[in-house]
């Protein structure tokens, strides 16, 4: 597709600082492509171009079609998230730091274990001091770059307060020992290795002559430090994003980052990219109604070509309940229309509003799937592999190495352990090097040789310098632990087994996508892969269910049908932001995201009352909807109101409006009796065709229908809620 006349002022100012403000869907990717190939063809060395993105995902999209672009040069270019650029950077001199270059990545999984073992050290009660508040307070000290040290001294009005100094003190000192680095420290130890070594800072502002930064409106304090310092020197510096989708304050992006942009370079030039190549006018036309409202942003408006297209069905209904039955209605209605399962994504505020989404969906046998579950790699047995990989690594890795010293079983008992740990305190050494001097400790003569066993296993394995596939072969090999796993009795432990193997492909993946890129395949940069890896990397298009999803989580996607749950104040948006403006604007950029997630269809869901974290709520319509045009809405209303009449809403929008003619909503048709059903009964399905009745269970009124379709295999379904689904046909 040729770039527009916007997308070509962006692509060939090519010095100088740059701003790209690139509404959703407005084809940035396209411009940072062809703006990297205009670099390259102009003269600029590849070498000399930094490309950073805010997930592996969009790094790797960049990687690959720069390559198709341009060729060979692309392997030249330096293109990652953040944190990948940063680890980069570390491994090649993070020694100056005090660390060795073998360093661990821990996770937030990690970060709690190791913080919950210091309090309970220091006999600190997790009721009154929570790990995870802790851990969110270490996290911002870090975003602002400061020491255990320089936190005591500003923070010591209260005992919360000194508590989370000398917790941070104490959980800086384990990750030393371990020679390990959480999240919030890749990037922050990257800062200061650059800070503190002019020699690297000159090094790296020589390199990346040319730098560019996407969503740069997520960026946070420390991020910004480190592209401002990049920057400095050639301020060859573009950023592309939009101040309207700004929406992870809570992990300490700052918007002003980007609304600041030029008052740091006053001499920026700024393009804004306003033609929206995602949505039907009528969505985009919302869409701007709503971020219309917010006073924080430098502004802009998204249009389109295409045409309006359909309005945007707002849904009225009396519960939660009724939002789960009212949108399989609006799925299978859609789908005996020709719909894919996969058009459809559900998006929804907070995690706790999938619950009555997911009964429904369940009741009728929609299949659908969570983004944002247990990803593959937070699995147990996984995590057990990547503990045995991280100790191969790095020895000093104690928290891994606490997973693995006794799974599968080798007899050494928690005491044993502790006993251990406690000399490694006593003689300043890593609990490795205590197991393999276990010989020389009388308090460890019962499990010696289990120790030693143990050592020399992992040490045999180091020692290898095998492959990194046939590496894990032999670790399965030696450890035995999917005959652990498949010698027990329940049938999730055997696919615990199935899970191990399956960690191979990933290994062999990366070991081909490292070849593919001229790179040498190391086990180090396996695990930093593994442990940057994030959600959205594991969704899959083109599986044909229904995606539910938090709207954070859909920051980035886009779908032909999109349902909005809970729109509702209090809800969406949520209950503190009614007291703090910037919440609320936070609030308002979040709903914006959710409605230009949508390509053709829009619906809202909005209930009188709602069960929500136990306890029922009545909440008025959100707000975000009053600032929608009201020609963009069909509103249907199917509530039975009690006490206040409902609001007048005109008859000719209590309707559908489908394929250029309005029909009543399914939920509306009367309630029909149920069949006598017998197993060998011939029924038709909307959406899953012809097929038999296998089983037919009574229960309490209704039937549980066990039945095997012609395509589309076994499924079972609760009568009632299937009954406008099916017709009996023999």
């Amino acid at each position: 597709m040729p770039l527009n006349d916007k997308q070509h002022q962006a692509v060939n100012h090519v010095d100088g600082p740059l701003l790209i403000l690139a509404g959703a869907g407005s084809g940035k990717t396209t411009v940072l492509i062809e703006r990297i190939a205009k670099l390259v063809e102009s003269g600029v060395k590849p070498y000399n171009i930094l490309a950073i993105t805010f997930t592996n995902k969009a790094a790797g999209e960049i990687k690959e079609r720069l390559e198709k672009r341009i060729g060979e040069a692309a392997a030249s270019i330096w293109a990652g998230t953040f944190h990948s650029i940063c680890v980069r950077i570390l491994r090649r001199d993070i020694d100056r730091l005090g660390f060795s270059r073998s360093f661990s990545i821990y996770d937030a999984d990690d970060s709690q274990r190791v913080l919950k073992s210091i309090m309970k050290d220091f006999n600190i009660d997790q009721n009154d001091c929570p790990p995870r508040a802790v851990l969110s307070e270490i996290s911002k000290a870090k975003d602002k770059l400061l020491s255990p040290y320089e936190y005591a001294q500003l923070h010591n009005e209260t005992v919360f307060e000194e508590q989370i100094a000398e917790l941070y003190k104490h959980y800086q000192q384990a990750l030393c020992d371990a020679n390990a680095l959480d999240f919030d420290d890749i990037i922050c130890h990257a800062v200061n290795l650059l800070l503190t070594n002019d020699d690297l800072l000159e090094y790296y502002r020589e390199k990346f002559r040319y730098i560019m930064i996407d969503e740069y409106q997520d960026t946070n304090h420390v991020q910004y430090l480190l592209a401002s310092m990049l920057a400095d020197k050639y301020k060859n510096f573009c950023v592309v994003g939009d101040d309207d989708q700004s929406i992870y304050r809570f992990r300490g992006a700052t918007v002003e980052n980007i609304l600041s942009f030029q008052e740091q370079y006053p001499d920026a030039f700024v393009v804004r990219l306003e033609e929206n190549y995602r949505s039907t006018g009528t969505i985009l036309r919302a869409a701007n109604g709503i971020i219309s409202q917010n006073s924080k942003r430098l502004g802009k408006t998204l249009w389109t070509s295409q045409s309006d297209g359909e309005k945007i069905t707002r849904y009225c209904v009396d519960t939660g309940d009724s939002e789960g039955a009212m949108i399989c209605n609006l799925v299978m209605e859609a789908v005996g229309d020709g719909a894919q399962l996969s058009e459809f994504a559900v998006l929804y505020r907070v995690n706790a509003q999938s619950r009555g989404i997911e009964d429904a969906f369940r009741r009728n046998a929609i299949p659908y799937r969570i983004v944002g579950g247990t990803r593959f790699f937070d699995r147990m047995e996984i995590r057990d592999m990547l503990a045995y990989l991280h100790v191969l690594n790095n020895p000093s890795d104690t928290l891994r190495l606490l997973r693995i010293v006794n799974t599968p079983s080798r007899k050494i008992g928690q005491t044993s352990i502790e006993t251990a740990q406690n000399l490694a305190t006593q003689d300043g050494l890593s609990l490795y090097e205590i197991l393999s001097r276990a010989y020389a400790y009388p308090e460890l003569s019962r499990v010696q040789n289990a120790m030693t066993k143990f050592i020399t296993m992992m040490d045999g394995l180091r020692d290898s310098h095998l492959p990194l596939d046939e590496l894990y072969d032999n670790l399965l090999n030696k450890t035995q632990i999917c005959e652990y796993w498949e010698s027990k009795e329940e049938p999730k432990d055997k696919e615990r087994a199935n899970n191990i193997r399956e960690l191979k492909s990933s290994i062999v993946a990366y070991v081909e996508r490292s070849v593919g890129e001229g790179e040498v395949p190391t086990l180090n940069g396996f695990l930093e892969e593994v442990a940057l890896f994030t959600d959205l990397e594991e969704y899959d298009a083109a599986a044909d269910s229904v995606v539910l999803m938090t709207v954070h989580s859909a920051k980035g996607l886009e779908f032909d049908r999109v349902i909005i749950v809970g729109l509702e104040e209090n809800i969406f948006p949520s209950p503190r932001s009614t007291y703090e403006p910037e919440s609320l604007e936070e609030e308002r950029r979040l709903c914006y995201v959710a409605v230009t997630r949508a390509r053709k269809h829009l619906h809202i869901f909005t209930a009188q009352s709602r069960m929500l974290y136990g306890q029922t709520t009545f909440n008025k319509p959100s707000r975000f909807i009053d600032e929608i045009p009201e020609d963009c809405l069909n509103v249907l209303d199917n509530r039975q109101f009690v006490g206040d009449a409902p609001p007048r809403i005109p008859q000719t929008e209590q309707r559908f409006r489908q394929n250029g003619t309005h029909r009543s909503a399914p939920s509306t048709k009367p309630v029909q009796p149920l069949p006598d059903f017998q197993p060998g009964m011939r029924l038709a399905h909307t959406a899953f065709g012809n097929g038999m009745i296998i089983s037919a269970r009574p229960m309490g009124g209704d039937y549980l229908l066990e039945i095997e379709f012609d395509e589309k295999g076994k499924k079972r379904l609760m009568a009632k809620s299937a009954m406008q689904y099916l017709t009996v046909v023999g």
